[in-house]
């Protein structure tokens, strides 16, 4: 049996996959059922005010000083990763970890602007439905593009990188792994 250690706290992965419920809901309940639709809303921008706390005071994987990297060490790691000699974090990556900050980013505006179309300054304003509906094609887009990372990175290192999201622990780091 492999040796394993505990990276993901609960809260982590709650909030992750209650994200991801959040956005399939809203999704889903754009067209049809309003109510539904801005509790979906609700719901993602309360995860993302969590999870900005989490970032600052939570477990040690889960802070933002511990996997946020300057943008040298990104390229550095996008170089590696063209080459195929990219290294394996046992927290996020580089790449993941920009993507888990824009993903925040972009999850935040389109609560943002969901909200301000429900105020009376915004409501039926058509370029804040508009900027609304484009962040969401920009989030589904990012939504590609980082499964496509978990896929290739859990190819890439033989890590199932989904598994670890939904039982927190990932495998022993070795001595060429980044901790």
């Amino acid at each position: 049996m492999e040796a394993r250690v505990k990276v993901w706290d609960p809260f982590v992965r709650l909030f992750h996959w209650g994200l991801v419920a959040a956005i399939i809901i809203a999704w889903f309940s754009a067209d049809g059922v309003r109510n539904l639709h801005e509790f979906a809303g609700y719901m993602a921008a309360g995860l993302i005010v969590l999870r900005l706390a989490l970032g600052l005071m939570g477990s040690r994987y889960a802070r933002f000083r511990q996997f946020i990297r300057s943008p040298r060490h990104v390229l550095a790691y996008v170089r590696d990763v063209l080459r195929h000699r990219e290294r394996r974090y046992l927290g996020h990556n580089p790449l993941g970890a920009l993507m888990v900050v824009f993903l925040l980013a972009i999850v935040s505006c389109i609560a943002l602007t969901g909200y301000l179309q429900t105020t009376d300054a915004f409501w039926g304003v058509e370029w804040v439905e508009e900027l609304h509906e484009g962040l969401v094609n920009v989030l589904l887009l990012s939504v590609l593009v980082h499964v496509g990372g978990v896929v290739h990175a859990s190819l890439r290192h033989r890590e199932n990188l989904v598994a670890a999201m939904v039982v927190g622990s990932k495998r022993k780091p070795d001595n060429s792994d980044i901790d």
